[in-house]
């Protein structure tokens, strides 16, 4: 996996899925876990997706799915820590991870729509 976007959003994946552990096994939440793992571990699937894309329209609309995935992951986050269900300087990392690969996310489509022209 040489993709730094695919790299980070698998690791930030499993930063996910522990949370979600956690959440359920700890704080005995079920609802925003599993908004959370959902939305969390689609971000990679999606960029992953669009690595094997057939055309750069295709590229172009799994990146995007995974960019409103990262901004849906980032509200939950947000709301977790708001809500105090997790730590803040756990939350903010996480956070701060989420905000990376948005703006590769973001990078990556202004490049693939500019080469589009």
């Amino acid at each position: 996996m040489d993709s730094p976007i695919l790299e980070k959003s698998l690791k930030f994946a499993a930063r996910i899925v522990k949370l979600y552990q956690y959440l359920v096994k700890e704080k005995k939440e079920s609802i925003i876990s599993k908004q959370i793992i959902r939305s969390g571990t689609s971000i990679g699937a999606n960029a992953n997706e669009a690595a094997y894309g057939v055309s750069a329209n295709d590229f172009i609309s799994k990146m995007q799915i995974a960019l409103k995935e990262t901004a849906e992951t980032e509200y939950w986050l947000r709301l977790l820590i708001l809500s105090g269900y997790i730590e803040e300087t756990h939350g903010e990392s996480m956070l701060s991870d989420c905000l990376e690969i948005k703006k590769m996310l973001v990078a990556s489509l202004k490049t693939a729509k500019g080469n589009k022209k």
